[in-house]
C-alpha cells in the first residue's frame, strides 16, 4: 500500500476511504496534495473489486481550499508555472469526476473555495449539518475556474452566477437546497448515512453503476440523433452481458444476484 504525506487511505470491504490529512491547515490543498491524490486515484482504478470511494477530511474541516503558503509561492510564479499547476488541478477534478466507481463526498466540515470543487466532482455528497460552503475566490481577486464546470453542472448556471459573484458563505441546509450536496444530516449521523449509502450502492450491479455514471455524463451533450442509438446500444449490451443476465434472472427467480453478499 502506498503512503502519502497529505492524504490517507484504506480499503475495507471493497470500499476505499480517502481523507485529506492536513488538519493543521483545515485540509487546504497544495501542489503536493494534488499530485498525491492524482496518484492515488490512478492506483485505485486498478482495484478491480472496488465498489466505491469515500472522500472526506481529517479533523474538523473537509477542505479549506488552496493552502496560503502555497499561494505565497504561486503569486511569484510565472504564467507558465501557474498554468502547469492549474492544469494538474483540472486533471485531478476530471479524474475524480470520471472515476469508474461512485465517489461519495463525506463532507464533515467546511468546504471553501477550491475545496467545494471536491464536493462538486463527487457523485453523491452527504454533509454534516454544521458544514459550511463558500465560493470565496472572488474575495481575493480570482474565480472558481477549474471547479466551475462541475459546479455549474451540479447547481445550474443561475445559482452558480449568484454564488460565484457573491462568495456567500452558506450552511449545509442551503447547500442542499441549491443542489450542491445531496443530503445533510446531524453531525453524529454522518457515518451512518454514508454506510447506508454504500450498502445501497453494493446492492446494484457493479458494471451497471459504472455505465449509469457514463450515461448521465454523456447524454446531456448529445443530439437526438446521437443519444437514440447510443442509449439503445447501451441497454442491449447490458441485457446480454453476464451481469445483466444474472441480475434479470435473480429478479425473475426472486433471489438476490450474485454480487450481493449476505
Amino acid at each position: 500500500m502506498s503512503t502519502y504525506e497529505t492524504i490517507k487511505y484504506k480499503i475495507e470491504d471493497n470500499v476505499a476511504y480517502v481523507d485529506f490529512c492536513r488538519p493543521e491547515v483545515h485540509n487546504a490543498f497544495n501542489d503536493k496534495l494534488i499530485y498525491e491524490l492524482t496518484d492515488l486515484f490512478v492506483l485505485l482504478d486498478k482495484e478491480e473489486t472496488l465498489r466505491a470511494v469515500v472522500l472526506s477530511g481529517e479533523g474538523k474541516s473537509f477542505c479549506a481550499g488552496a493552502d496560503l503558503n502555497w499561494m505565497k509561492r504561486v503569486i511569484n510564479q510565472s504564467f507558465e508555472e501557474n498554468l502547469k499547476e492549474s492544469n494538474a488541478l483540472a486533471d485531478l477534478f476530471a479524474l475524480i469526476y470520471n472515476f469508474r466507481c461512485p465517489v461519495i463526498g463525506k463532507i464533515n466540515g467546511a468546504a471553501i473555495g477550491g475545496g467545494v470543487g471536491f464536493v462538486a466532482v463527487c457523485d453523491i455528497a452527504i454533509a454534516a449539518e454544521s458544514a459550511k460552503f463558500s465560493f470565496s475566490e472572488v474575495k481575493i481577486g480570482v474565480v472558481p475556474a477549474c471547479i466551475g464546470p462541475y459546479v455549474v453542472k451540479k447547481i445550474g448556471e443561475g445559482k452558480a452566477r449568484e454564488f460565484f459573484i457573491t462568495g456567500e458563505r452558506m450552511k449545509a441546509v442551503k447547500a442542499h437546497k441549491i443542489g450542491l450536496v445531496n443530503e445533510f444530516v446531524e453531525d453524529v449521523g454522518l457515518d451512518e448515512a454514508v454506510a447506508e449509502l454504500i450498502k445501497m450502492i453494493k446492492s446494484s450491479g457493479p458494471n451497471a453503476v459504472t455505465m449509469a455514471k457514463k450515461l448521465v455524463s454523456t447524454v446531456p451533450g448529445m443530439t437526438e440523433e446521437q443519444y437514440k442509438p447510443y442509449t439503445a446500444e447501451m441497454i442491449a449490451k447490458l441485457r446480454v452481458s453476464d451481469e445483466g443476465q444474472e441480475g434479470m434472472s435473480a429478479f425473475l427467480e426472486k433471489r438476490k444476484p450474485n454480487w450481493v453478499k449476505e
